[in-house]
């Protein structure tokens, strides 16, 4: 799936390979880094060819088991072609700049760059070619009536001494007089008898309350403490939502694809026996096993994959991934061999489909249950870090994860580092506030499963990440759940002072909030957030970005495209998916679910 890329570093080593997807080939060259040789290029493809083209009856003949137990005599072939390649490299000229003489400007005459009066320029004329029909229609018009109107004879004379932008100008000119007559006659009408009142009323809606006296908070008498507020009443349907869900469990996207919904209509309503189309299908399948295959090749993958580009960038992929993910497809297809009956267009498709579920797969899982386990056992809170931009929603979904965690049995400490926004440590205060409504201490042996630690504002982030990290060692929490500021990826200072809070702290896994309404900036924010994170770390090997929070799911329908960007940019794994208002609305990531979306038409 990451094909595009065709070369590997490893520490002073570069190694550049090729893929013969008709024989199962890889061919691979290594050099040193510091070395640019210019012909490694041409040395690879000699080589694949020569190989290829050499031993291309035992590869047809024995298959797989000939590559393996055969013996390949192709040293001297090779430094022969590592010669040739060598040579063809010193021998290149560089290339010479064009004199006056060679250059198109030097056949140009003086008489060509004149510009009389009146005549317009080549390129002017066919750039305004469409625009002019419809002026050059209405001049006709303009000149049919003028002719059959009482005109004077010395009309004629005068326009034949006009140029023909004067004489286009005369009849537009005419033309608007005469409709504006028209349009003067047609709008004399009869007064209305009553005239409106003037000025505007207030619109009153319908479900609003139109009593301003119950919105008006100013005379409150709490003024924001915490020790005056009186507790909280809300319905908990409103905050769980589905009350039928198995508590503690953490559902998996769902999409219906079209593919399945006509699979269901098929087997509802078997409307015929299918005795005579598996009978056809037989048939064919012989034939398919009969008959001739194809290779593919560049130029048929082409057109295909210039529509997939573009169908991928509509579903919200950056433009720049979705050129990579077409260029590692081609590679992987190109040389193939294709059977008769399989259309270029379902190939290719499959292919991608497959490079997309592998993306959304990265290679480590991040299991947030087993590691806060991993971390009781060893008497310790397990702590993660939220960040991401300004607006993503980071504050929203650390509530739902401390929801998630508290119904699964854990007990969670919420460090209020966001010490920059106005509101910030008020948002999750009310959300302890919730959340422990839900889950009074009663239902759990008078322990309480949630709390907030803060300090207000305008203090050092990490200071407090370290003492509520310390506060929950000694009162035994479970998680620490640390909220920080949002910040963009190009505040230099700010990603200075992310970068400080994690190193200091070492959280157990660091989250990046992001929101799945994005395209190209999901990939712009991820780099610089990666980028920022390690080059402002004093540690040797700095602490990245573990697993990525995808927000507002929600609200982008089939257009899934943030996810696959955020995967393939970081090749870090989609840990949460939030999807809604409520506690409940937290999802995993089901990677055919959303490869589905993404490819439906």
């Amino acid at each position: 799936e990451r094909g595009g890329n065709n070369s590997f570093t490893h520490e002073a080593l570069t190694l550049k390979y090729k893929l013969d997807n008709q024989f199962e080939l890889v061919f691979v060259v290594g050099f040193q880094k510091i070395l640019t040789l210019t012909y490694v290029d041409k040395l690879i493809d000699d080589v694949h060819k020569e190989f290829r083209d050499k031993y291309r009856n035992e590869f047809q003949q024995k298959g797989t088991l000939g590559l393996l137990n055969g013996t390949f005599d192709f040293k001297d072939d090779f430094m022969r072609l590592l010669r040739d390649a060598e040579e063809s490299s010193k021998v290149r000229a560089p290339t010479v700049m064009k004199t006056f003489e060679q250059s198109l400007k030097s056949q140009k005459t003086v008489k060509c760059m004149i510009e009389t009066r009146g005549d317009k320029p080549k390129e002017k004329v066919k750039n305004k070619k469409k625009g002019s029909k419809k002026e050059g229609t209405e001049a006709v018009v303009a000149t049919g009536k003028a002719s059959t109107g009482d005109k004077q004879p010395s009309a004629a004379g005068d326009r034949e001494e006009l140029t023909k932008d004067e004489i286009l100008q005369k009849n537009r000119e005419e033309f608007f007089k005469r409709h504006m007559k028209a349009g003067e006659k047609s709008s004399k009408s009869p007064k209305p008898e009553a005239q409106k009142e003037k000025g505007k009323k207030p619109r009153v809606w319908d479900l609003g309350n139109s009593n301003a006296k119950v919105l008006d908070y100013s005379n409150s008498a709490t003024n924001g403490s915490t020790e005056a507020c009186p507790v909280e009443e809300f319905d908990p349907n409103t905050a769980l939502g589905d009350r039928n869900r198995e508590p503690g469990r953490l559902y998996d996207l769902e999409y219906e694809s079209d593919d399945e919904a006509e699979e269901e209509k098929v087997i509802q309503n078997p409307s015929k026996p299918s005795a005579k189309k598996g009978g056809l299908g037989g048939m064919f399948g012989m034939l398919k096993g009969l008959v001739g295959s194809k290779s593919l090749t560049r130029e048929d993958m082409d057109p295909v994959l210039e529509k997939m580009k573009d169908h991928l960038i509509a579903k919200n992929v950056a433009a720049e991934i979705a050129v990579q993910l077409c260029e590692s497809v081609a590679k992987k297809l190109e040389g193939k061999v294709m059977g008769t009956f399989t259309t270029v267009t379902s190939t290719v498709k499959q292919a991608l489909q497959e490079a997309l579920v592998q993306i959304l797969q990265p290679q480590r899982c991040v299991d947030v249950l087993r590691d806060v386990m991993d971390a009781q056992r060893h008497r310790r809170p397990y702590v993660v870090t939220f960040c991401g931009v300004n607006g993503v929603g980071k504050s929203t979904n650390l509530a739902k994860i401390s929801f998630w965690l508290i119904e699964n049995g854990f007990s969670v400490l919420i460090a209020a580092c966001d010490t920059f926004r106005a509101g910030a440590v008020e948002q999750l205060r009310t959300h302890t506030r919730r959340l422990n409504a839900l889950h009074p201490p009663e239902r759990h042996g008078g322990r309480t499963m949630v709390q907030l630690y803060e300090k207000g504002y305008g203090k050092d982030a990490a200071g407090i990440a370290m003492e509520a990290i310390s506060y929950a060692r000694n009162q035994g929490f479970d998680v620490v759940l640390v909220d920080t500021a949002g910040r963009m990826q190009d505040n230099a200072p700010l990603m200075t002072a992310l970068a400080k809070l994690i190193a200091v702290n070492a959280p157990d896994l660091v989250l990046f909030v992001g929101e799945a309404l994005v395209g190209n900036e999901a990939v712009d924010q991820l780099v610089k957030f990666n980028k920022a994170l390690a080059d402002h770390s004093m540690a040797q090997t700095p602490r990245l970005i573990d697993g990525i929070v995808l927000t507002k799911f929600d609200t982008i329908d089939d257009k899934v495209g943030a996810a696959i960007s955020m995967t393939y940019i970081t090749s870090k794994p989609i840990v949460f998916v939030g999807t809604g208002q409520t506690y409940c609305d937290l999802r995993s990531l089901n990677a055919k679910a959303v490869v589905a979306a993404l490819m439906k038409a």
